[in-house]
């Protein structure tokens, strides 16, 4: 079987490719534009194997990806391709709806031409998956039972999460108006290996081991749940493979914390595993508060109870032993980040303006 991989050279994207390669027997086909966050050395461990293949395509090309659709012939499609970060949403909105639902539109025209061009024992396996944010039902009050669901309505804050609903709709549109068969999750935060160092738990790792400021936006209270980026892969594998068309699968780590606690737990491992200087204050010391994100979201919870049930997933790593794992991993591959960091990307803040 081969399944097509729109952003495999992303975070999430990648530690998918790598799942696929490392835990099943199928081809992929990694379809990546490698903006600014692709970063094929993130498929380093599998770029040599026999079962892949990297086709550098944007997804807003509608030609260019029924030419890839054509040469080979997908049974599964896990879109993953989008532009993701809040604050970059907010100082350019424009790239957001070119790529997230403008594209997404593309892809999903083409699948469903390349659907409707299969035999009947051919629809009947192929699958179309949406992977999508909880970022899309909005922000959660401090009742500390109340969370996000497949049923929550959408109420999205910022241009990025804007996006992502309309897509998530796009998506839902081609199956009930079509008939695409198509599954769509939304997942929690994510964090782990080879994630670009403009999101929380990287940026705090990179800044503290350059002796940078700690920047917590507004008072660091707000709450996310983390999810480890491979029990992500994992997820989306068993939905796509074993979930029911049309349904869509709320994908969350168990793991709520306030910002300033992911910073402060980032700071004690720091401690552990690295040798500071005598002269040197302790990482937690280098802790700021700046100026609020504009429209900032208090609190995102997910209740993953439905794809626990239905499907048999449940997230194997803690929130402790996730993290340690990622902070041992950037501190074993400075190679990685280092080149990330010798392009355009400064570790500085941006997505402080109003108005766009």
């Amino acid at each position: 079987m081969t399944v097509l991989v729109t952003g495999g050279a992303g975070f999430i994207g990648s530690a998918v490719v790598r799942y696929l390669l490392t835990e099943t027997d199928e081809v992929v086909v990694n379809v990546d534009a490698l903006t600014y966050a692709g970063n094929l050395d993130s498929l380093t461990p599998v770029q040599n194997s026999k079962r892949y293949v990297f086709e550098h395509a944007d997804i807003c090309d509608p030609a260019r990806i029924s030419e890839i659709f054509a040469a080979h012939r997908p049974q599964y499609v896990m879109h993953l391709a989008a532009e993701s970060h809040v604050d970059r949403s907010i100082d350019g909105p424009g790239d957001f709806i070119q790529t997230n639902v403008v594209g997404t539109y593309n892809l999903l025209q083409t699948s469903l031409a390349y659907f409707q061009s299969l035999d009947e024992a051919s629809k009947s396996r192929f699958r179309f998956q949406h992977v999508s944010t909880d970022e899309v039902f909005g922000d959660l009050g401090a009742d500390a039972s109340e969370r996000f669901t497949e049923a929550t309505p959408y109420s999205p804050s910022s241009p990025y999460s804007a996006t992502k609903a309309g897509s998530d709709h796009l998506v839902r549109a081609w199956q009930r108006t079509y008939g695409l068969p198509v599954i769509v999750t939304n997942c929690s935060n994510n964090y782990g290996p080879y994630q670009f160092p403009e999101k929380l738990i990287p940026h705090m790792i990179l800044n503290a081991l350059s002796g940078k400021a700690l920047p917590i936006y507004g008072d660091g209270r707000q709450i996310r749940d983390w999810l480890y980026v491979e029990d992500h892969a994992r997820a989306l594998w068993v939905s796509l493979t074993r979930g029911r068309i049309g349904e869509t699968y709320a994908i969350g780590g168990h793991n709520e914390l306030q910002n300033i606690e992911v910073v402060q737990k980032i700071c004690a491992i720091l401690e552990e595993c690295v040798t500071r200087d005598s002269r040197t204050s302790p990482y937690e010391s280098l802790i700021t508060y700046v100026t609020d994100r504009p429209g900032h979201d208090t609190r995102y919870a997910i209740d993953a109870g439905k794809i626990q049930r239905e499907l048999g997933w449940k997230p194997e790593e803690t929130f402790e032993t996730g993290l340690r794992r990622t902070v041992e991993w950037y501190l074993d591959n400075e190679w990685w980040w280092k080149r990330v960091l010798d392009g355009k990307y400064r570790l500085e803040r941006i997505g402080t303006q109003r108005s766009a």
